[in-house]
């Protein structure tokens, strides 16, 4: 198959790399991001870019986005760009001047772009509903001329017809304010020498145009909106957003929690003692899911098992989820999809933002985000994080070991961003994270228990510190062309014991990559080009007297070629050459494919290689809160990385998203399959209930991933999301071939959500989980045996939330998990002989705790 794989890539890349030289076609067909508000803004907008050679322009308030369609060969795009900010409207990687934003209408005072972007925009309702309930009407009256020039109209009388004794007049832009009040849609609007009219307001929460066009007035309708969850439509990979808002769904103390109203990636708990999580996507551990925070390498290595723990929920502005293989631009790691997370920016952030949440269970969590500009060009901000848990005796399966350690983590950020206007950015900032954590029995006491087999106990002490930079320069005669510069450093330690048996690890990273992009021609054709390095020194401890000790260095280049003949085409095309110095030379190629041949249907395909070390004790801390005796099967434990091969698989997918309107209101739905197939694995083999083995895989290693998704709004305020997803997961054990122990074939998700503009919000998800397989224990004494396969449960999380004040800047929530009190009743075999034979902790298949309820508070000040 590989060899397949290898002719599709070569003869891909020739064909795409030939169209880079030939002339792109004189037709071209373009979308840019526009900041603006209103119908006057898209009036001058319109109007601003239709110049000569170009056939039509489209700007939508909703996303923000023009559509473009124009001669290449008699205008340039750039020329277009210039126009529009011109009359002071930003447009992607242009910036209109202060002068001409100044000058704009009162209405069209938008949020100036950041980054190329726009600041998200509070959710607003996307339908023809009234949306009846008391609040303030904003709009604007104006009045168009024959050349469609709009000029604000002064002292227009505009009152309910409900309640004509109660009006209100325009200002001096135009501008009009209006009390609303529920059952009230139909507005009147007269002025002097114009024929008054009663309009139907469509929708009270966009702001509402009305316009003068030969003396008679009539509402110019402008809407749109972004979800909360959303599928990226112009990227070539499949790329799932999930906004801060989405986060807001549920409690998210840290990024462990925040996939909870997800469908794509599951949680789990990684065994019964250690509170350690670990994701799952494609039914492939998350070990196989390259996760990044802003692009640059997210806790990784010894890190990975307790990472998800670090990264507090308040901290993070959105997340990105891509199945599948992403870019070589990010590295070679990426096997079943990438996972990225964009925090919160000094630029943009609240000034102050404070979270407290607490439980029944004994959890507190604080939050506190502090952001400051500093001058015209500096920006910089403060993320602090602390989680306690105390409570010894939470214990739902009564089997007298704590169901989650006690301790304390505390983590935190320092980041500053310089940008001088002139398309220089620098950003760089620090992070820390200390752990400590105590688990095991419920009366096990550190001080006289450690060490002995008195009580049986189990601790971490971690810390990490990391240091970060990013450069970027985007050159002012050409905003296409840019260079960038990133760095990353971190020094990782901990020491931990499990019973009688002691595990410390230590490892420093170091990380660089430089990336230069451009165009060929036309923005048709536009490439990267980049090198990177990355360095690990691993030194582990088992027991006392095993020591593994190695330092990887990954060294390499890429170049990826982007083909983008219209918004309804592009091909991504990469290639990365690496020299690995355990193991040598590798390639890592890498497709994907978008294509939409109709608006609203998108059709994704990827395929590519990935490549990894494992970290055998790290990423299965079962094996050290067990019995078990450990097995490497290789010639040289000692050697390269526990004289095991590395770890490499091809991955290819497709996916189909077809967007329509049922009940007149958005919706879409999806279908998508992954396959994914070792080629080499370090097989972790639980089948025998005494041992667990590591070894390299001597036949087939492989996942399928079908899963579809519905997503649309039955009512007003109301999101609804459908999702089933199946997996075929497969290896072959020394035993023979068996499906992935502990991972359920069948999944069913279902989250409702309701969002009022009055401040109130409330989100349920339904989970339905099928049956897993579950290793043989057949060779234990009855008494600590387990059936050869789980039961299906479900789980369901709500949470209801009220918003107040004026600025809206003050949310109380209350909420709850695993209402439906399912857990697993016997987590733990030979839990009442923790140091004798058959102790395992490793066969969880189920959740670990009971019902749980918490409360909590978010405030902050822009």
């Amino acid at each position: 198959m590989n060899q397949i794989f290898k002719k599709i890539y070569t003869t891909t890349l020739l064909l795409l790399f030939s169209f880079a030289i030939v002339k792109a076609q004189s037709d071209s067909t373009r979308t840019l991001t526009v900041a603006g508000n209103c119908a006057m803004c898209k009036k001058r907008i319109e109007t601003a870019a239709k110049i000569q050679g170009v056939e039509s322009a489209t700007w939508n308030a909703g996303d923000n986005l023009l559509h473009l369609k124009y001669n290449s060969q008699k205008v340039e795009l750039e020329t277009i760009k210039k126009n529009i900010a011109q009359v002071g409207h930003d447009v992607e990687n242009l910036v209109a001047s202060e002068e001409s934003y100044a000058k704009l209408h009162e209405c069209c005072m938008y949020p100036r772009l950041e980054n190329g972007k726009v600041p998200e925009k509070k959710a607003v309702p996307t339908t023809g509903e009234p949306h009846d309930h008391p609040h303030t009407v904003t709009g604007v009256v104006v009045e168009e001329n024959e050349k469609g020039d709009l000029k604000p109209i002064v002292g227009a009388n505009l009152h309910w017809a409900n309640l004509p004794t109660k009006n209100t007049r325009s200002n001096e832009n135009g501008v009009f304010k209006l009390e609303h009040k529920e059952g009230f849609d139909k507005l009147v609007v007269s002025y002097v020498g114009m024929k008054s009219d009663t309009i139907t307001i469509k929708d009270l929460h966009e702001v509402v145009m009305i316009t003068a066009k030969g003396n008679v007035l009539m509402e110019v309708e402008v809407k749109g909106t972004r979800r909360s969850n959303y599928i990226d439509r112009m990227t070539p990979a499949r790329l799932e957003v999930l906004t801060g808002k989405e986060l807001f769904k549920a409690a998210c103390c840290d990024l462990s929690e925040s996939f909870e109203t997800n469908a794509s990636v599951d949680v789990i708990s990684a065994d019964a003692v250690t509170g350690s999580k670990q994701i799952q996507m494609l039914g492939l551990s998350g070990i196989y899911t390259q996760l990044t925070v802003e692009n640059l390498p997210g806790p990784r290595g010894l890190a990975s098992p307790l990472g998800l723990n670090s990264i507090a929920g308040t901290w993070i502005e959105s997340i990105q989820i891509a199945k599948g293989v992403g870019s070589v631009a990010n590295g070679y790691e990426s096997m079943a999809g990438q996972i990225n997370v964009e925090l919160k920016k000094p630029q943009n952030s609240e000034r102050i933002f404070f979270n407290a949440y607490a439980n029944n269970m004994g959890r507190t969590d604080v939050n506190l985000n502090l952001s400051q500009k500093i001058g015209q060009h500096w920006s910089t901000s403060v993320l602090l994080h602390d989680n306690f848990m105390y409570n010894k005796s939470m214990n739902f399966s009564h089997n007298g070991f704590r169901d989650v350690p006690i301790g304390n983590l505390f983590s935190g950020v320092n980041r500053w961003l310089y940008e001088n206007g002139k398309g220089l950015m620098i950003q760089f900032g620090v992070k820390y994270l200390n752990d400590d954590r105590t688990g095991g029995q419920i009366d096990f006491d550190k001080k006289t228990d450690k060490g002995t087999t008195n009580r049986y106990g189990l601790g971490f002490d971690i810390e990490r510190v990391e240091g970060f930079a990013k450069i970027g320069y985007v050159f002012p005669e050409n905003k296409h062309r840019s260079i960038g510069l990133q760095l990353a450093g971190s020094n990782y330690n901990q020491k931990s014991y499990f019973g009688l048996k002691n595990y410390n690890s230590e490892q420093q990273n170091g990380y660089a990559n430089l990336l230069f992009q451009d165009i060929i021609g036309t923005v048709a054709h536009k490439y990267r080009v980049g090198a990177s390095i990355n360095y690990d020194n691993y030194d582990e401890w088992y027991l006392t007297d095993q020591n593994f000790k190695r330092k990887e260095v990954v060294s390499g280049a890429f170049a990826e070629y982007t083909f983008s003949p219209s918004e309804k085409f592009d091909a991504v095309v990469g290639l990365r050459q690496d020299y690995n110095s355990l193991y040598g030379w590798f390639t890592t190629p890498r497709l994907n494919l978008r294509y939409a041949p109709i608006a609203g249907t998108t059709f994704r395909a990827s395929s590519g290689r990935g490549q990894r070390t494992a970290n055998i004790f790290a990423e299965n801390t079962a094996v050290l809160a067990s019995s078990r005796r450990l097995i490497i099967q290789s010639q040289d434990i000692y050697n390269k990385a526990y004289g095991l091969q590395p770890e490499v698989s091809w991955n290819t997918g497709i996916a189909v998203d077809q967007n329509m309107r049922i009940f007149g209101r958005e919706a879409s739905a999806s279908i998508e399959f992954f396959h994914n197939s070792f080629s080499n694995q370090v097989v972790v083999d639980y089948e025998n209930p005494r041992e667990i083995s590591f070894y390299n895989l001597t036949g087939k290693s492989f996942s399928n991933s079908l899963q579809t998704e519905f997503r649309f709004m039955p009512a007003p305020h109301f999101e609804t999301r459908l999702a089933y997803r199946l997996l075929d997961v497969q290896t072959d054990f020394q035993s023979g071939r068996k499906t992935k122990p502990l991972l359920a074939k069948h999944r069913g998700f279902v989250n409702l959500a309701y969002n009022h503009h009055s401040g109130w919000s409330l989100d349920y998800t339904l989970n339905v989980v099928g049956p897993k397989r579950i290793p043989s224990t057949m060779d234990n004494p009855v008494e600590y045996q387990m059936a050869s396969e789980s039961k299906t449960y479900a789980t369901m999380n709500a949470q209801i939330s009220k918003t107040f004040g004026k600025d809206k800047n003050f949310t109380v929530y209350v909420g709850g998990e695993n209402l439906s009190n399912y857990f697993q009743k016997t987590p733990i075999l030979a839990a009442d002989q923790p140091f004798g034979n058959y102790f395992d902790t490793s066969m969880l298949w189920g959740p670990l705790t009971g019902r749980m309820f918490y409360t909590g508070v978010r405030y902050f000040i822009k």
